[in-house]
């Protein structure tokens, strides 16, 4: 057999350990996203490598365009809904692209300095992906409650959900909830819909729990295909959906314990950072960071709490 990183190109093999990022010392995962749940259900073994080894991942143009295109379109509801326009969010996408780079400097290795036109075609990119979202909402008319809005709540179970929701309208008439996220990506095929309904079902219970009441509509707005898909939740679906967090989340404790983290081959393996660590690619893990609690029989936590 090869070395780990054999046939994997030189930009995309992780630093040679399991780097502690900033400082922080691996610790037992405490909470769960919807990021966070996704990985896990993808793949257990690149929930273990992000959340508890925190091995460092290199930047991408994708999920950077993505983080300046929520931000133009976050701040356009700084401006009065007359000043809403197209020209005005496709001027903003150069400087909300200094802004991140400013806040993450390594971000500035993306681009080659000596090959300009790299740059103005990346954000050019982001630019259609805003043109674009003014065929499939209009601002002018849209007044959100929220933007950015960081969510969280504490199960019975002792189980903490969190995250953030794009944007968050309230009818004025009827009180009624619409959560609304960006996708800069396309439309999924029909068979790989679940993943991101299951998200916003999640911030749909979590808003059930801070608010009292149930979210009227769901919906994902995806910029890559012009696509805008809804979902009305029920209650129902809300305690199923409970049910699921609860059940995954036992899983991952037994993994925390047990230290057994199995890797899952997907068609997004070709865009993971970690396949010099993985054994579905000839790679070896690196030593469990909280080894000494593997072995313990998995069950739950203080007081029944998973």
């Amino acid at each position: 057999m090869g070395t780990p990183t054999e046939g994997i190109p030189p930009e995309r093999v992780p630093p040679p350990r399991h780097a502690v990022r900033e400082g922080i010392p691996p610790r037992p995962p405490t909470s769960l996203s919807p990021s966070r749940a996704a990985d896990f259900m993808r793949c257990p073994l690149l929930y273990r490598l992000r959340v508890i080894d925190r091995l460092p991942e290199r930047p991408s143009e994708a999920a950077t365009r993505g983080t300046v295109v929520h931000a133009v379109l976050e701040r356009l509801f700084d401006a009065p809904a007359a000043e809403r326009t197209a020209d005005r969010a496709r001027s903003m996408v150069p400087g909300e692209w200094e802004r991140l780079r400013a806040a993450r400097p390594e971000l500035a290795a993306l681009f080659d300095a000596a090959d300009p036109a790299a740059l103005t075609t990346w954000l050019e990119s982001a630019q259609r992906l805003v043109d674009r979202w003014f065929t499939l909402e209009d601002p002018t008319r849209l007044e959100p409650a929220e933007r950015e809005l960081y969510v969280e709540t504490v199960l019975e179970s002792g189980l903490t959900l969190r995250g953030y929701v794009d944007r968050l309208d309230v009818a004025p008439a009827t009180g009624d909830l619409r959560v609304v996220d960006y996708k800069t990506g396309k439309a999924p095929r029909p068979e790989y819909a679940d993943e991101p309904l299951f998200q916003m079902k999640f911030y749909a219970l979590v808003l059930r729990r801070l608010r009292g009441v149930v979210p009227r509509r769901l919906q994902l707005v995806y910029l890559g295909s012009g696509d805008v898909l809804t979902y009305d939740p029920t209650e129902a679906d809300l305690r199923l959906t409970e049910r699921r967090l609860l059940a995954l989340w036992r899983s991952i404790r037994a993994a925390t314990e047990s230290g057994d983290w199995r890797p899952r081959r997907t068609p997004l393996c070709g865009w993971c950072d970690h396949q010099a660590f993985c054994p579905e690619f000839g790679g070896t893990p690196p030593p469990y960071p909280l080894a000494e609690t593997a072995g313990s029989p998995p069950g739950l936590g203080e007081n029944g709490a998973v």
